[in-house]
């Protein structure tokens, strides 16, 4: 007697009924996404209240007014209330968006070391956010008034600047007058041990650094795009500050004292070099510290003697 083995029953109805609600689920998954984000989008920007001392000016008030309605591809956004004086906002979604503040004060950076860039008639101050992992940036204006701030999101302009597009020529020309360059204001000692130190400067510092003309005597520097400047002054007085049991860092043998008393509203340290034959002083920048401050003493060590 033969027997016959049946194959199994495919229920292509079954099947296609299945694929047919999946599809509908993505589906209805993006576009749930895109109206969830296109709400966002349309949700008013809430701005903080910001020292802004022009920020009621008559000058603001049309600056705000006459603003484009698009910029950089991003619509025009209202400001949630309470809405700060001189202020605007566009926003596609609650990550890609652009903030503009008129009235602000001139930012500490703003020095004979600071790099800028004249776009669409204006010239722009670029200050990098310090905060990790962050890549918020400000452009400030630095020849109008009142001073314009806008800020961004670096990795969402390519490359470009957020200002682009700005029309700012109604503002009154006005070059905003620098602030003091880092250790310009220290009191001067003896410098007669300094050329050595001086003379094997390199031409960077750290990545990102080139030098640049120091803005005082016995001084190197180097700037970068967008962060405070290292700055080194040889022949310097001691801290003021410093004292017996104070925190010291040890790097490569030698002792520094970071004079936190010194900070004057920029994201830089002055630290003293203790121990060598000239006094030493130096500007770092928080977030280039710990590769600036390991060369500057690699340099120090082998430019300068000890302290007898």
């Amino acid at each position: 007697m033969t027997t016959t083995a049946h194959e199994p029953q495919i229920n292509r109805t079954a099947i296609a009924i299945s694929l047919g609600l999946a599809l509908l689920l993505v589906i209805g998954a993006v576009v749930g996404a895109r109206i969830y984000f296109n709400q966002v989008a349309l949700q008013p920007v809430a701005m903080t209240d910001l020292p802004a001392p022009q920020a009621d000016s008559q000058a603001c008030a049309s600056l705000i007014g006459d603003l484009p309605s698009d910029l950089h591809g991003h619509p025009r956004a209202e400001l949630a209330e309470p809405a700060p004086a001189g202020a605007a906002a566009w926003r596609s979604s609650s990550t890609e968006r652009i903030t503009l503040r008129c009235g602000v004060d001139i930012p500490a950076q703003y020095t004979d070391y600071a790099i800028t860039e004249d776009i669409d008639g204006a010239r722009w101050l670029r200050v990098d956010d310090i905060t990790p992992q962050s890549t918020l940036a400000t452009w400030y204006t630095v020849d109008r008034s009142p001073v314009v701030a806008v800020t961004a999101d670096t990795e969402q302009l390519d490359g470009g600047a957020p200002v682009d597009g700005l029309d700012l020529a109604a503002l009154e020309q006005h070059d905003q007058p620098r602030n003091p360059a880092p250790l310009t204001e220290l009191e001067a000692a003896d410098s007669s041990k300094c050329s050595g130190l001086l003379d094997a400067a390199p031409e960077s510092i750290a990545e990102g650094y080139t030098r640049t003309e120091p803005a005082g005597d016995n001084t190197v520097a180097w700037h970068a795009k967008g962060r405070d400047p290292i700055v080194v002054r040889c022949g310097v007085a001691p801290s003021p500050n410093y004292g017996p049991g104070e925190q010291l860092a040890q790097v490569n043998g030698i002792p520094w004292f970071e004079d936190v008393k010194l900070a004057n509203g920029t994201t830089a340290s002055t630290w003293y070099a203790l121990g060598r034959d000239s006094g030493i002083a130096a500007s770092l920048p928080q977030a280039e510290s710990n590769e600036a401050i390991t060369n500057l003493t690699d340099l120090i060590a082998e430019h300068t003697a000890e302290a007898k």
